[in-house]
């Protein structure tokens, strides 16, 4: 799993903003810098993972400790379960998951493949509603999992929603290295993906986020035509050949993705 760096300020944020509170600013990146392969961490890590001094990231982490948003045995830190409150407010306050569930759980009746929600965040996708099946892959992605976006359909889709050159600014400034032997990286390669994706509607990724693993993402717009997510299917390579997965799934997914759209406000 690579290591989620700080998240960066908005845009519409001066980084010399008076008005930040930086300690506020970096508890929020330590509850954050916690995952499945750093499920309980020192002060010391915790300090490497957000760029903090040790006593910093120690003074913070007392501080989530004594507000109830972390458990402690003295040495390492883990989450509590108060954390799930701003998971809990953020789904309660915000349509598009809620909404989403009945469509996915139709198309995964239709297709008997597991389906998945995502938004952009910073340079990743992170998932936002899961629809599973018996044939689900064993990749551990779940709610709040984040995939790489210049090599996963989601991200793919959802870049090609942007603006032209804002996606090319997104693409030119994130990491991008080849996960598989197939993984295409290259800033010039992408830029033709989104445009061959804008024209034909949806985003695929085969085998190149992980060997073994074809995905293929529609948008999901609202009602102004904005993409504010993207809806995807994935299947194991062994299944089905490309070529079959895209001619079964795609009318099923397209149809997913316009029947949710139809339902959403604009953001």
């Amino acid at each position: 799993m690579r290591q989620i760096p700080p998240a960066p300020l908005a845009a519409s944020v001066h980084p010399h903003d008076r008005n930040i509170v930086v300690a506020l600013k970096k508890g929020l990146e330590i509850l954050t810098c916690f995952g499945r392969e750093a499920s309980r961490l020192t002060p010391s890590e915790v300090a490497r993972r957000t760029g903090s001094t040790p006593a910093s990231a120690r003074r913070a982490l007392h501080t989530l400790l004594a507000s109830g948003f972390l458990e402690s045995d003295g040495k390492r830190y883990w989450m509590a379960p108060r954390t799930l409150l701003i998971a809990h407010a953020y789904f309660t306050s915000r349509p598009t998951a809620q909404l989403a569930q009945p469509v996915m759980e139709a198309l995964a009746e239709r297709t008997k493949e597991s389906s998945s929600l995502g938004k952009l965040l910073d340079d990743d996708v992170i998932i936002l509603s899961r629809s599973i099946t018996r044939s689900t892959l064993a990749t551990g992605l779940g709610i709040g999992a984040r995939l790489p976006a210049y090599c996963s359909a989601l991200g793919r889709v959802l870049l090609a929603g942007m603006p032209r050159d804002e996606a090319a600014r997104k693409l030119q400034s994130m990491e991008r290295i080849p996960l598989t032997a197939r993984t295409t990286y290259d800033l010039d390669e992408l830029l033709v993906l989104l445009e061959k994706c804008r024209e034909q509607g949806w985003a695929s990724s085969d085998e190149e986020l992980e060997l073994g693993v074809r995905s293929i993402a529609v948008p999901v717009t609202d009602r102004s035509g904005k993409t504010i997510a993207g809806l995807s299917i994935s299947v194991r390579a062994d299944r089905m050949r490309f070529s079959e997965f895209r001619a079964q799934m795609l009318p099923h997914l397209h149809r997913a993705g316009a029947s949710l759209s139809a339902r959403l406000p604009p953001e």
